[in-house]
């Protein structure tokens, strides 16, 4: 299905939230442009930035919806919405901070809890992947350079596994070892995902410390491209809970799963 395709009311959602993620990035870019602020200050900085430009894009436009953001203090009223969104203004602030282009900004929907429709966007790649999963509809577009890898692709051997340059998870090695894979060294979880999105990798597996805007969109821009996305378990990620931790994530493609579910466990790691 294309984005014209779409009932206008969903097409207008997904527009709102490309432009939204697109040109939050835009914003934090100019802002380290400027040479103003390095390191920790930087970080703060723009993630505080793109938090308030799109609190307000968010507030202006859809002033009755939920909003759950890292960058702002939570409410339970978002629990009694129908329309909620999550929001990740600056994901992977240490490498926006480094000044490195694996950094990324998240804007998805959830509507009656469902997670319906996400961008992803990829700013220093000049990139925005987004996707649709609504009501038996799903789609899914890039901005920018680049070709989109779908869940139904052949998987390519090596496997390659996206994981973070910063940490190795005691698990890893035996998990890669079992697997037989590479590791491709990536900060951020948004732009992990877009690894396997745009061919780059094929498994992304995370065991602790993820929040719901960490994962909301990644997971709605994958899953709208084929892709499996689950616990370490293969259980379903639940969003708009009253405690946002999620802790883990996997994507892989759907004919992998069961073998690096098993290898995860094998491993250790679930």
């Amino acid at each position: 299905m294309h984005l014209a395709e779409l009932p206008a009311d969903v097409r207008a959602d997904v527009e709102f939230s490309v432009f939204a993620a697109r040109t939050a990035g835009e914003r934090v870019l100019a802002l380290r442009a400027t040479g103003r602020w390095q390191d920790a200050q930087l970080a703060d900085v723009g993630d505080q930035a793109a938090d308030g430009y799109l609190q307000g894009l968010v507030r202006g436009r859809y002033p009755t919806d939920g909003i759950l953001s890292e960058e702002t203090a939570d409410s339970a009223e978002r629990l009694s919405k129908r329309r909620v969104w999550i929001i990740d203004p600056l994901d992977g602030t240490r490498e926006y901070s480094q000044l490195r282009e694996d950094w990324a900004v998240h804007v998805a929907l959830l509507v009656d809890g469902d997670p319906v429709l996400g961008a992803v966007a990829l700013p220093a790649q000049g990139r925005v992947i987004w996707g649709v999963c609504a009501n038996g509809r799903e789609c899914a577009g890039l901005e920018g350079p680049g070709a989109l890898s779908f869940g139904s692709d052949p998987t390519p051997t090596p496997l390659r596994i996206a994981m973070s340059r910063s940490h190795t998870p005691a698990w890893m090695p035996r998990f890669r070892e079992v697997l037989r894979s590479e590791l491709v060294l990536s900060g951020s979880v948004g732009n992990k995902v877009g690894l396997l999105l745009l061919g780059a990798a094929d498994v992304y597996a995370h065991r602790k410390g993820l929040k719901e805007w960490d994962t909301c969109a990644p997971e709605i821009v994958a899953r709208a491209l084929g892709w499996s996305v689950s616990r370490l378990s293969g259980a379903e990620l639940r969003y708009n809970q009253p405690d946002p931790r999620i802790d883990e994530f996997l994507c892989c493609r759907p004919a992998d799963r069961e073998r690096v579910i098993a290898t995860l466990r094998e491993a250790g790691a679930s």
